[in-house]
């Protein structure tokens, strides 16, 4: 069974011969010059193959004309669904570059401990992402730092690093004397 990946989501119709006009999902948007076939997926899980005619940017998002959507109300179809291609596809990355897509759902661990599931990635802090991990009721927002990684093997679903002492306990809750020690009692 092919996997695919989402590159970028139909926000809305673009100008009046059946243009649509697409969020950008992915880091690589020149790479719209070099694919002729998208797959549009539905919010209802249907997926069909889509013939690119032409493309531009436009004010953030990529304008898409596919073949046999000329006019709003075909391209209106599309609104919404997830512009898609086969995982094989995605472009190359350089050594030590990773997608987020494939690290989601890895197992983390740290000195062969399992801490938890990677649920997402946050790029809003420092020079270094954080990844989400989830462990039961626990959730950690630890550093994708190179300096922390031992080994990575996306294909296993799982990523080893080893952690400073202590990062584990930064969002842990206040012992009863550290709550008096707040309170000056």
């Amino acid at each position: 069974m092919t996997e695919y990946v989402t590159i970028a989501r139909v926000a809305r119709t673009q100008g009046r011969r059946g243009e649509v006009a697409a969020d950008i999902l992915t880091d690589f948007p020149e790479k719209f010059a070099e694919r002729k076939r998208l797959f549009a997926q539905a919010k209802s899980g249907e997926r069909r193959e889509l013939q690119v005619e032409d493309h531009w940017p436009h004010k953030g998002r990529m304008v898409l004309k596919f073949a046999g959507f000329d006019s709003i109300g075909e391209a209106e179809a599309l609104i919404g669904c997830e512009l898609q291609l086969p995982i094989a596809e995605r472009a190359s990355l350089e050594a030590g570059a990773y997608f987020v897509s494939d690290l989601v759902g890895c197992r983390l661990c740290d000195g062969g401990k399992e801490i938890g599931m990677i649920e997402s990635l946050d790029f809003s802090s420092g020079d270094a992402p954080n990844l989400k991990v989830k462990s039961g009721e626990k959730e950690y927002l630890i550093p994708f730092a190179e300096q922390y990684l031992r080994n990575v093997d996306t294909s296993s679903k799982r990523i080893e690093m080893e952690l400073p002492s202590g990062l584990l306990d930064l969002d842990a809750p206040l012992t009863e004397s550290e709550k008096k020690k707040q309170r000056g009692e």
